[in-house]
């Protein structure tokens, strides 16, 4: 319900929801540096690590900091304590490139050795005539090559695997209570507004028993939340064309139902983010209706008007769009949709513009982000006529705010008076903060309560609601 203006340069909601940009000094090491302080880090091999972008990313981080403390380097959160700092690009659109680009500048100047990776890395060409001193660089979800360019400038450090341990689960930087689950990297779609497909390749599916596999090692280690991410979650085995594979001695096909029947048998919250409204999308309505998955879609719509959606190169019709999500409503009456928008694409024209307004009015979607469209380096749509006067633009956007906001602020005073199971993210000095099933951590609402000291990260606890304002709710505790 929640509306928000799209800007990767800070750290608000939205932002965090596609990309989120940390800081240019803030190491997620200080997350997973609890993985090495019983070690001398003076006569270690001490790797900086900086992460920016979207969960996607985020995961392909943790993959990398597994492997090098599986490899005996430990993490540290300081430019002066590391003997090579490597940074996580982001490379999605220009703003982002720029934060991308200012933290390699500010790790060189404070460290002087730097790896390069992430989506930006895609371009490297553009990072080599800035930074020229650069170690090395790689693309996106290169594991293996960022591995490989740290043993030639980090010698790997003698350890004893029994000492050094990693959990099962890899080095985590979420919270212990919830985690995100990459079930696939790359696209098949080439919207005319993005490069990913550029950067990240085509759709590749992951093998679902990995994919299990690495939920039930998650759960185990005391995950209460499961958060499906992709580039195209329901694309998911579309490449292999949905083949049998195997899980718990069953056969479970690389498909996105099948996934989500399985991980629904794992007891935690699953929640689904970047699912395209493709038709086999209905078939997981009944999981959320009987309460088996969370009935929670994360569908990027991104316009209403026809033709706009076909500059895009977007799927879509608002007419049945709008039937959709009311069939959808019928089946699962507590569904709650969350979606994203541009406003000022090429072209679009004033009636355009307010069929938007009007599918918004219609749609009632819970949570919704938008930005005002921004060329992004490499892709088609820059070459589109007409584009929009940039005040025009930011007049849209904050129309469409407008609009969403009374929605958002209408829904959630529905809330009042109602109980809800709250997962509880942190307890600071005015008390616990946590979530619903409506809302996804970092980008969604919270839940907030007051004086309530009585209970840890990872609880769950029945909440009632009892004050609501456009974004969040408050409420009190009540009887399980």
């Amino acid at each position: 319900m929640s509306v928000e203006q799209f800007d990767p340069s800070n750290k608000s909601k939205s932002a965090k929801q596609t990309t989120t940009l940390d800081a240019p000094a803030e190491i997620l090491a200080k997350q997973v540096e609890k993985h090495s302080r019983n070690h001398d880090n003076k006569t270690a091999a001490n790797i900086g690590f900086i992460s920016l972008g979207c969960p996607k990313n985020l995961v392909d981080s943790e993959r990398i900091l597994t492997q090098l403390r599986t490899e005996g380097y430990h993490v540290t959160n300081s430019y002066n304590d590391a003997d090579l700092v490597i940074v996580n690009t982001c490379g999605f659109i220009d703003s982002a490139v720029q934060e991308s680009l200012d933290t390699i500048g500010e790790a060189l100047s404070e460290n002087g050795k730097v790896l390069v990776t992430g989506c930006l890395g895609a371009k490297d060409n553009e990072i080599k005539e800035l930074h020229p001193n650069v170690l090395g660089i790689t693309g996106p979800h290169a594991y293996d090559e960022v591995l490989k360019q740290v043993h030639q400038h980090v010698a790997k450090p003698q350890h004893n695997p029994l000492i050094d341990l990693v959990p099962d689960h890899g080095v985590k930087l979420t919270p212990k209570h919830y985690a995100y689950l990459k079930i696939s990297e790359g696209c098949n779609h080439r919207c005319t507004f993005c490069i990913i497909p550029s950067m990240r390749g085509d759709l590749d599916s992951r093998p679902v028993g990995d994919v299990l596999a690495e939920a039930q090692r998650l759960v185990k280690a005391g995950v209460k939340e499961l958060l499906v991410i992709s580039q195209d979650t329901s694309a998911y085995g579309v490449d292999v064309k949905h083949k049998t594979d195997f899980w718990d001695g069953m056969p479970v096909k690389t498909h996105m139902q099948a996934l989500c029947e399985q991980l629904t048998k794992m007891g935690v919250w699953v929640r689904l983010h970047y699912v395209y409204p493709y038709p086999h999308v209905d078939e997981v309505l009944p999981l959320m209706a009987d309460g088996r998955l969370l009935p929670y879609l994360d569908i990027p719509f991104q316009h209403a008007n026809k033709r706009i959606l076909k500059l895009m190169k977007r799927p879509g019709n608002a007419d049945k769009t709008l039937e959709r999500i009311k069939k959808w409503r019928e089946i699962c009456p507590e569904l709650v949709i969350r979606s994203t928008f541009i406003v000022g694409f090429p072209g679009e024209t004033e009636e355009e513009f307010q069929e938007l307004l009007d599918f918004l009015e219609e749609a009632q979607l819970d949570r919704v982000g938008c930005f005002a469209y921004s060329d992004v380096e490499g892709a088609r749509a820059n070459d589109l006529p007409d584009h929009i006067n940039e005040a025009v633009k930011q007049e849209r956007l904050q129309r469409f705010m407008a609009v969403q906001a009374k929605i958002s602020s209408e829904k959630l005073q529905a809330r009042i008076g109602q109980e809800y199971l709250v997962l509880i993210d942190e307890i600071n000095s005015e008390g616990a903060v946590g979530r619903t099933y409506m809302d996804a951590p970092e980008i969604d609402g919270k839940v907030y309560l007051s004086d309530e000291f009585d209970v840890q990260a990872g609880d769950q606890v029945w909440v009632q609601i009892i004050h609501a304002d456009e974004h969040d709710l408050w409420g009190v505790r009540v009887e399980d």
